[in-house]
């Protein structure tokens, strides 16, 4: 269950003209500007805190989190973090889109892969573990979205593959997409090839200049032949 444990998000409503320099004299201030959206009412172009943002963010939930929005001025509702924008170097936020979320419809996530044990085909058999499939994208209720998911890797042999299909399934959760797409799977160790060189590379090819220079000498050495020839 992805319901956050934190206090509620404050938002301040945002006045005026969304521009550039609107924008930055908002984190000027310690604060970073939001859109608030989503259960069938109008957007709101708000401010938060990019300290409680980022605690979210990096809890186990991450972007799963359901929390308490609180909008000065209006109902407290449950919402979630859909979009976000990092500083390109330093990494700090710059921008966040919040989803208001109605606990009692279906939403779609994705939800992260967790790999558990060291399978038999890298422990015994030389095989490598490759983990091809790191989120799958359910469909659930809010309440149910879990933070992610286990699969026991363990008994995997070499050339072995765990499938979407072989994740924990409940009836609470409906897996979207390919049921056979490969989550991970044990492969052999490829083994570098390192081509030889040809036989007959090993000589150096006669330079084009010394070619011409051996076409032009055989000339040379022709004609007085030839003209012996003629005055025969």
């Amino acid at each position: 269950m992805a319901v956050s444990k934190i206090d509620a998000v404050v938002a301040t409503p945002r006045e005026g003209k969304f521009n550039k320099n609107h924008a930055r004299r908002v984190r000027v201030e310690g604060k970073i500007p939001a859109v608030v959206y989503g259960a069938g009412k109008e957007s709101v172009a708000v401010t938060v805190d990019p300290r409680v943002i980022t605690k979210i963010l990096h809890s186990d939930t991450g972007h799963n989190t359901i929390f308490d929005l609180n909008i000065a001025g209006s109902d407290v509702v449950k919402a979630m973090i859909v979009d976000w924008q990092n500083e390109p170097i330093k990494g700090k936020l710059l921008h966040i889109d919040l989803k208001r979320i109605a606990m009692d419809k279906l939403m779609r996530v994705s939800v992260p892969v967790h790999l558990v044990g060291v399978p038999v085909g890298v422990k015994a058999q030389g095989g490598i573990l490759e983990h091809v499939l790191r989120e799958v994208q359910i469909e659930c209720l809010p309440s149910d979205i879990p933070s992610h998911l286990d699969v026991d890797v363990a008994g995997l042999e070499l050339n072995s593959a765990i499938h979407v299909s072989d994740l924990p399934h409940s009836g609470k959760l409906k897996f979207l997409g390919d049921e056979h797409a490969t989550v991970a799977h044990v492969t052999a160790v490829r083994e570098e090839v390192v081509a030889e060189p040809a036989a007959d590379a090993a000589a150096p090819a006669e330079p084009e200049v010394a070619k011409k220079g051996k076409q032009d000498a055989d000339a040379a050495a022709a004609a007085p032949a030839a003209d012996a020839k003629g005055k025969k």
